[in-house]
């Protein structure tokens, strides 16, 4: 069955993109494995599934490249309020989306008709260790050391709706990540596998990152990665609470804020291109 498609990204982190507010796939694991592959098929970090939703102006599904399913993307769920605004038609500034990490508020920031960037709610951030979920004893796990291939860290660890290890480094470009990443990913720390932060602290509020994600490997951006960081940042020192924080990823910069009651990230959304593909 020929099916539609739309690739989107924000900044660099690229997903497969399908129309689901009528129908919804049977295998959409499989589909995201297919399809991710870069050599083989239309490539990406995943797929997201835009469905209907009976609380939200739409619901979001989303896939890694491995086929795990994924409980919220910030980067795709700026996407999908363009997406939503410029495909489907709902003409809000204010939009929700539903996730299987609450329903998410995106204010939308339109010039002639297109969506220019995204400002998303991502709520508050999860410090409780049992709460992420990561395995260190007390309410946070700030600065802790963690032995990471014969080597102690020090890290932090953030859920942003799916779970965080950030570890500030010297020059995050310097480490040899597809090594170092899956020892993280896979550490018994992290029962549910983790998302790692590399970081470098540029000045006061200013990072620079690279980022492993589960089930997808090193990508180019990750936005609940950026607002783990920028937590990190408060928490360690290197950011101001309720500053705007730049952080650089490889695909961009996005501009975090962290409060006491949630955290906020703007960045673009851009459609890639659009096609048909065989599933």
């Amino acid at each position: 069955m020929k099916t539609h498609f739309w690739k989107m990204q924000g900044i660099g982190n690229d997903y497969i993109y399908f129309d689901c507010f009528d129908r919804f796939p049977a295998d959409p694991a499989a589909i995201a494995k297919k399809l991710s592959d870069r050599h083989f098929s239309v490539g990406g970090d995943g797929v997201v599934y835009i469905c209907r939703s009976e609380v939200a102006d739409g619901r979001m599904r989303m896939f890694n490249a491995d086929g795990s399913e994924g409980r919220m993307c910030g980067n795709a769920i700026r996407c999908i309020g363009k997406f939503l605004y410029e495909v489907k038609g709902v003409h809000k500034d204010v939009l929700t989306v539903e996730t299987l990490s609450g329903i998410k508020t995106l204010t939308l920031f339109v010039c002639g008709g297109a969506v220019q960037s995204v400002r998303v709610d991502m709520g508050a951030a999860e410090l409780r260790p049992a709460h992420i979920p990561a395995a260190f004893a007390g309410e946070r796990a700030v600065d802790v050391p963690l032995e990471v291939e014969k080597k102690t860290w020090r890290v932090t660890c953030v859920s942003m709706g799916n779970p965080h290890c950030v570890t500030f480094v010297p020059d995050p470009y310097a480490l040899d990540l597809k090594k170092i990443g899956p020892a993280f990913e896979h550490h018994a720390a992290f029962p549910e596998r983790i998302n790692t932060e590399f970081v470098r602290a540029d000045g006061r509020n200013e990072l620079t990152m690279r980022v492993w994600e589960r089930g997808s490997g090193e990508t180019w951006a990750c936005g609940t990665g950026a607002c783990a960081a920028a937590v990190a940042g408060v928490l360690n020192g290197h950011c101001g609470m309720g500053e705007d924080v730049t952080v650089h990823l490889r695909g961009g910069d996005l501009v975090i804020r962290v409060t006491k009651d949630a955290v906020f990230m703007t960045g673009p959304a851009e459609f890639a291109f659009e096609g048909d593909v065989q599933i």
